[in-house]
């Protein structure tokens, strides 16, 4: 799923997404991906979108706020994961509402474990969906520091 989740990212219109997802569908299966695959990243892509359920009360924004982890959400993200999450908050890259989608939406992977990876693209595409520029700069940039590249 990761692998079509840089394809759309890198090639893709976040509206081709709302607007027109068969055809993303065709783009993704005319690009070597498979059926399955490809149905089961755009279901995940289309949750980054989904307004939450039901309404929560406003979290928390202040640095001393603190996020503790259930044990499905800790078994999800190792110790680099959350404090990935905790380095992305305190810089202002992610509000604790943008934090809550991040693991929302890692918690809808199929995977176990993530690796820190993944979750740094979790983290762009959900401020991808945001239209958040200045975030989106830095989350990019975090996801190409360090020499690696997600393959595609």
């Amino acid at each position: 799923m990761f692998d079509i989740l840089v394809f759309v990212y890198e090639h893709c219109r976040q509206a081709d997404l709302s607007d027109d997802p068969e055809r993303v569908a065709r783009r993704l299966s005319a690009a070597g991906f498979e059926d399955a695959d490809i149905c089961a990243a755009l279901t995940w892509l289309a949750g980054v979108a989904r307004a939450p359920q039901h309404a929560r009360a406003p979290l928390p924004e202040r640095d001393g706020a603190f996020r503790a982890y259930a044990p499905r959400e800790a078994a999800k993200l190792d110790a680099d994961g959350r404090g990935l999450l905790l380095a992305l908050e305190r810089s202002g890259i992610l509000s604790a509402q943008l934090r809550e989608r991040v693991l929302e939406r890692a918690l809808a992977t199929a995977d176990r474990t993530l690796t820190l990876d993944q979750l740094k693209l979790i983290v762009l595409m959900v401020l991808w969906h945001e239209q958040a520029p200045g975030r989106l700069l830095m989350a990019e940039e975090l996801r190409s520091s360090g020499g690696t590249r997600l393959p595609h």
